[in-house]
């Protein structure tokens, strides 16, 4: 069961006395116990536009850890839609990690593909709609049109007084609904890839979605090395962190958002009398099977 609106939560620390700063979090984690936080969300309206044209077949496409497939499966069997997944490396299959597993174990076909093959359906897309020519289309992470309105609902549930909300960075669609929805809020997104790329891409999502609000700013500090990277002092602060405020992070997203915010502030880059508002995207799926991988650090 979907449980929205979901609470925003205060954390309380000595650094934050110090500092001065109000620190809450959006605990979209806590939406669903599988289709949690942004990916609800962006499926939203994804589902409602899959019923109303007739359809009950879905395709799209993710990596073998990706959060995407994981939601998607689990909400097309809640729904009573099929799915199939396109999924990046021939190698892999339904047993490989716990992610695929359990989408599977919902429903979900799998098409494992190379990567060049996997690289080229994600930029021409209509490639792939000509091969599942009566399938809804999802693309790699879901973001479209209809999963940034999804994302446009988050703040409208902030009723604390905030001045930055922050967000984890993939493919970009939580942070363009952030944008598009508001007022007098400064969005923040921390990117978990490596690279300046991501300030293009967003130019271009939201050119593309018609977002005429610029009140945002990206950071690229704190990837860790890249997309699935990771550092000891980044699990040694998600392990930390859940301790402390018995809040459960992912080393892919919100880790490395929540790790960067911090910080910061413990070098006084915000100003006093701050408040700021972290979003919890969920995530929490991949944990077992990146635990399973690096011999359970998290």
């Amino acid at each position: 069961m979907v449980k929205l609106p979901t609470p925003t939560q205060e954390l309380k620390h000595p650094l934050l006395d110090e500092k001065e700063i109000k620190l809450f979090v959006k605990r979209d984690d806590l939406i669903h116990s599988e289709i949690m936080g942004n990916k609800w969300r962006k499926l939203k309206y994804n589902l409602q536009k899959m019923k109303e044209d007739g359809l009950d077949s879905m395709v799209t496409m993710g990596g073998a850890f990706s959060n995407h497939i994981a939601a998607t499966a689990a909400a097309a069997k809640a729904y009573g839609f099929k799915a199939v997944g396109i999924i990046r490396g021939e190698e892999l299959h339904e047993f490989s990690n716990e992610t695929l597993k359990t989408a599977s174990e919902n429903g979900m076909e799998f098409q494992f593909v190379d990567r060049n093959t996997f690289r080229n359906w994600r930029t021409n897309p209509d490639q792939l709609k000509v091969r599942f020519p009566k399938h809804y289309f999802l693309p790699e992470g879901g973001t479209n049109e209809l999963a940034i309105k999804g994302c446009t609902e988050i703040l409208k549930e902030i009723t604390v007084p905030h001045d930055l909300v922050v967000t984890p960075i993939g493919t970009g669609g939580t942070m363009a609904g952030l944008i598009k929805s508001a007022n007098q809020s400064r969005i923040v997104g921390i990117s978990s890839l490596k690279g300046n790329f991501i300030h293009q891409e967003m130019e271009v999502l939201l050119n593309r979605n018609k977002v005429i609000n610029r009140n945002y700013e990206l950071i690229t500090d704190y990837h860790f090395g890249g997309y699935a990277k990771i550092k000891p002092e980044l699990i040694d602060f998600i392990n930390w962190f859940k301790e402390i405020f018995k809040i459960q992070l992912d080393p892919i997203y919100t880790g490395k958002s929540f790790f960067g915010v911090w910080d910061m502030i413990k070098n006084d880059k915000f100003e006093k009398n701050l408040q700021i508002v972290l979003l919890h995207t969920g995530g929490l799926q991949g944990i077992s099977g990146f635990d399973r991988k690096n011999e359970n650090i998290i």
